[in-house]
């Protein structure tokens, strides 16, 4: 299935996020994730692109194990870090040989230690130039996204430039784009509106990371270049060493997000889970009790 056509169609996609594992531990607890989020009946999973080549064979592999036996649609990550031109074609093989029809083509991020891409000899340096090398040398069709910065891309000073960096990656043959995480509903309909004037006509799913743990959320926002309102911030710093109460917080604020993002209009929400479930779950099934996750798929 092209998540373009479950886009184009139905009741708005509620998808999840994965990394693959780097231990036995991390495998099990990825396991045991995705067993208990898989009767929820997600529009696709995706998993994410690893940074050396065995955890990017991970990749591959665990895409096509959902697919093929848990049954569920997923979508591969794919990023220019670290590969060249001939290196991206042999995994693009490779992807469409599993049956893999959905990739998020990124650009990736720069080696640990490093505030700059630099791209690998023969490779790419933007992700539009990988959106367009993936769209005349993949081996038949493929459904593209990519990713969208509602507070723009934290290596970008300004956000009209961002913006117009977006147009040219959606132009060079994206059917939908995913946002990075965002904890003010305003930066993504501001954005949204921003990208709708500029042109972009394509899908803008909205990304949800439910904060569990305060020093982490603190870190992703710092890395990502999201920002905390001011009292989210204030009150996840006053619960801060009460793990149960960062994660209440955590999941009613990602709740009525999500609430607020499907009643008016977003095409869907995509979790980052973190590879665990219970926020995730509790989240869905309160969109689902009043309506706005569907119904099971049978």
């Amino acid at each position: 299935m092209f998540i373009r056509d479950r886009l184009a169609s139905g009741p708005p996609s509620i998808s999840f996020e994965f990394f693959p594992p780097k231990s036995d531990e991390a495998a099990a607890q990825l396991q045991r994730t995705v067993a208990e989020l898989v009767d929820l009946r997600p529009s696709f999973v995706s998993v994410t692109w690893g940074a050396g080549g065995t955890v990017r064979d991970k990749t591959i592999e665990i895409v096509s194990r959902i697919r093929n036996e848990v049954g569920l649609e997923a979508m591969a990550h794919l990023t220019c870090a670290g590969a060249s031109r001939d290196e991206i074609a042999a995994i693009l093989e490779r992807i469409a040989a599993a049956g893999i029809q959905n990739i998020l083509a990124l650009r990736g991020d720069p080696p640990k230690g490093s505030s700059t891409f630099t791209a690998a000899e023969g490779g790419f340096s933007y992700a539009n130039e990988l959106v367009e090398f993936i769209r005349r040398t993949f081996p038949g069709d493929v459904c593209l996204g990519g990713a969208a910065y509602p507070e723009k891309h934290v290596e970008c000073g300004n956000p009209a430039v961002d913006l117009n960096n977006l147009k040219r990656k959606v132009d060079a043959g994206l059917d939908f784009l995913v946002t990075q995480l965002f904890f003010d509903n305003n930066r993504y309909w501001e954005f949204v509106e921003r990208a709708r004037a500029a042109g972009i006509r394509i899908p803008i799913i909205p990304g949800i990371m439910p904060i569990t743990n305060a020093g982490q959320a603190e870190r992703f926002t710092v890395a990502c270049g999201a920002t905390l309102p001011f009292k989210l911030a204030a009150e996840l710093d006053r619960r801060r060493h009460d793990l149960a109460a960062v994660q209440q917080l955590g999941i009613a604020h990602a709740t009525s997000q999500c609430i607020d993002l499907l009643t008016n209009g977003a095409p869907g929400i995509h979790f980052y889970t973190l590879n665990r479930s219970t926020a995730t779950r509790k989240i869905f099934t309160a969109l689902r009790t009043i309506g706005l996750a569907g119904e099971p798929e049978a």
